[in-house]
């Protein structure tokens, strides 16, 4: 081995093809690495909880449940309320935001045990486990090629010496034996690596569909954030407006709607709008009369409901999650509402809430 760093001794070349496969073996287990440490991060900001986490798997021991700071908040915000007045608005507040929060770190939790389940668990197996396994063949390959290159080299050195003496028949046919079995050695251990490189695909099919679970669990997660952050807006919303009458208060929707296959934003711009209604008002927070509105002759489209939802008063239309209602846009509402109908049943409804069919 030293020789070879000197340039001193021949070295044995393995295959274009072999080459590649331990250049992508290589990139995989780096690439896996850094993948996992950043997903660590991701679902732990806080390096000592990750480090005492490590330390609990590493001695085989049950990690303690940890409260998320989303839990830690809501705990604070509860105990605010009670020292400061639940029965003040500042106190029914705090208790409202409080228990929004406790949902909100329950998500999390759900959510981070899920990732590495189904994300970070396969990762680590395949670095602890499929990967040993490939370098510890890739050790004795190398010590095998080091072998075949010895025994090359003292071949080479005992026909050289055969040439000044005939006493050295003995010592050539030594070394002709030694290369054949180390030839042997080689090419046997070289095809068990090659095998095991090439697997590195099967590696790759596993991993993307973890990471289509990762992706899974991700968008369950932010959906239910939007859900429970758009039902605590709504609390303060019409509560704000009985502490403060007479104050404007903004839209209770949320900027971004959550993901969906169709976005909901968009769908709700293309929905055709229907000449001005006799009796509706021209803005769409304004009350509707509802028995008044009459659907288009032409223009009205299916939505599947993605969400529960509960309506805040009687203008609204309650929804339940993956049953189908009709809807369609009227001049002068918001953008991010529809009229939607269910049976002889209609009322306002959240476009975000809504997957519009084509």
């Amino acid at each position: 081995f030293t020789e070879e760093k000197f340039g001193q001794a021949e070295k044995t070349e393995l295959d274009a093809h072999f080459e590649n496969l331990l250049a992508r073996a290589d990139s995989t287990k780096n690439w896996t690495e850094r993948i996992l440490r950043q997903t660590e991060v991701l679902l732990q900001p806080n390096p000592s909880a990750r480090v005492e986490e490590f330390l609990y798997e590493k001695l085989d021991r049950k990690v303690p449940s940890r409260v998320t700071n989303g839990e830690l908040l809501a705990q604070y915000m509860a105990e605010a309320a009670s020292e400061l007045g639940a029965t003040t608005p500042y106190g029914k507040t705090l208790l409202k935001v409080s228990e929004a929060e406790k949902r909100l770190g329950a998500a999390e939790r759900d959510f981070i045990h899920t990732a590495s389940i189904s994300f970070l668990t396969p990762l680590r197996n395949f670095l602890e486990g499929d990967w040993k396994t490939i370098s510890k063949e890739r050790r004795l390959l190398q010590n095998r090629r080091l072998d075949l290159d010895a025994c090359k080299a003292r071949l080479k050195k005992a026909k050289a010496a055969e040439a000044k003496a005939t006493l050295w028949n003995d010592e050539v046919d030594k070394a002709e034996q030694e290369l054949r079995v180390a030839q042997t050695e080689f090419d046997r251990q070289a095809e068990v690596t090659r095998l095991l490189l090439e697997g590195i695909s099967s590696t790759h099919v596993n991993h993307l569909r973890c990471l289509h679970e990762f992706v899974k669990s991700q968008t369950t997660y932010y959906a239910q954030c939007y859900r429970h952050m758009l039902d605590l807006q709504k609390q303060l919303g019409s509560s704000q407006g009985a502490i403060f009458p007479g104050t404007f208060v903004g839209t209770t929707e949320p900027a971004s709607p959550p993901l969906s296959t169709t976005s909901p934003t968009t769908a709700a711009a293309t929905m055709p709008v229907v000449p001005t209604v006799a009796g509706l008002a021209t803005s769409g927070e304004a009350a509707l009369c509802l028995e008044e509105v009459a659907p288009p002759a032409s223009g009205t489209r299916k939505a599947r409901v993605l969400y529960d939802y509960e309506a805040a008063d009687s203008s609204e239309l309650a929804l339940l999650a993956d049953e189908l209602i009709t809807v369609y846009s009227l001049p002068g509402m918001d953008p991010d509402w529809l009229i939607g109908e269910r049976g002889n049943k209609k009322g306002k409804v959240p476009v975000t809430y809504l997957e519009l069919l084509s």
